[in-house]
């Protein structure tokens, strides 16, 4: 058995179809096949059930695949260590990213490039729970993404920043005056929200009970193409602040959660009194930056200079500074 029959096995069963899965390993697809055949034969059974169309995994193939994935990764993990001890820093590096630290991440990824001209980078853009599906199959030495509010058991998450969940509106919308906003001046405007399962979405939910008192236009899985509505229109979308980073049209006003009367339902939910006096005790509105790895991992150095690089930047450090 060897390790290139493996990675084409794997490739296979992770594209489950014989000519995409050659294009992906730049070989020809008798030639994948003819691997496949030999590592079936040394092993002894059937790995896929193949027709005109696609293949799917025997039972066999699908109670093999975790071993071979994790065979790949020791290997390539071996590698990677033998470099960073020869300090050639030579290899690829991969980053899983959200869609609101685009704005943070170029600056770091033009320095470690300068930096580290040998060193692939490639940055896969997805939701968190995407991500941390790739991390956990080592598919991504690292995620940037904001701190899940139920925490994963086998990752560690390291906090870089602190940023606020912020109402993001045009220069010329009438909020881009204000310093903060409550909740409940939201209900005055359209709304463009991140759909659900995106981690500003999830802390905006978590700050309100009844959804039904705001105005929701649409509903946006892509970062970029909300800030090009709002910029646009007079919506309002609801963002981490640095999901504007660097930009100059556009106006970030903190959502200010102790400034709002709750509803009944609100205050049922969180236990509050109706006295006006009594105050608020709501989640707020604060969102941890974080760098997320696999526990008991191998930490690559490329890895860990990226994240030096990216601690020392302006774009970093700007919101740092907010709570140091």
């Amino acid at each position: 058995m060897e390790l290139r029959q493996l990675r084409y096995f794997a490739k296979t069963a992770e594209t489950r179809n014989f000519s995409h899965a050659a294009v992906c390993l730049n070989i020809a697809q008798s030639s994948l096949s003819q691997q496949i055949r030999q590592l079936e034969e040394e092993l002894g059974t059937q790995l896929f059930i193949r027709d005109s169309h696609s293949v799917q995994l025997t039972e066999a193939g699908e109670a093999i695949l975790p071993f071979a994935l994790r065979t790949i990764y020791d290997a390539e993990a071996c590698a990677d260590r033998i470099r960073d001890l020869r300090k050639m820093l030579t290899g690829t590096l991969n980053i899983g990213v959200t869609h609101s630290f685009s704005p943070i991440l170029t600056e770091s990824v033009i320095s470690f490039m300068r930096m580290y001209p040998k060193i692939k980078v490639n940055i896969v853009y997805k939701q968190l729970n995407e991500l941390m599906e790739l991390l956990s199959n080592h598919e991504l030495d690292f995620v940037l993404a904001f701190k899940p509010i139920q925490p994963l058991p086998n990752v560690e998450s390291h906090i870089l920043f602190q940023d606020s969940l912020s109402a993001i509106v045009g220069k010329n919308h009438p909020l881009a005056s204000k310093e903060s906003v409550s909740i409940s001046e939201l209900e005055k405007y359209d709304l463009a929200l991140p759909s659900k399962g995106m981690q500003a979405r999830n802390a905006f939910d978590s700050m309100v009970s009844d959804h039904n008192m705001f105005k929701v236009r649409i509903e946006l899985n892509d970062v970029n193409t909300l800030l090009k509505l709002v910029r646009q229109t007079n919506l309002v979308t609801v963002l981490a602040e640095n999901s504007i980073y660097d930009v100059c049209d556009m106006k970030a006003v903190r959502i200010n959660t102790n400034a709002f009367s709750p509803s009944q339902s609100e205050q049922a939910r969180f236990g509050l009194l109706a006295n006006k006096n009594v105050p608020i005790n709501v989640p707020n509105n604060q969102m941890s930056g974080c760098v997320h790895i696999l526990k008991e991992t191998y930490r690559k150095h490329s890895m860990q200079e990226f994240i030096r690089i990216l601690t020392e930047s302006l774009a970093v450090r700007r919101f740092q500074n907010n709570w140091i």
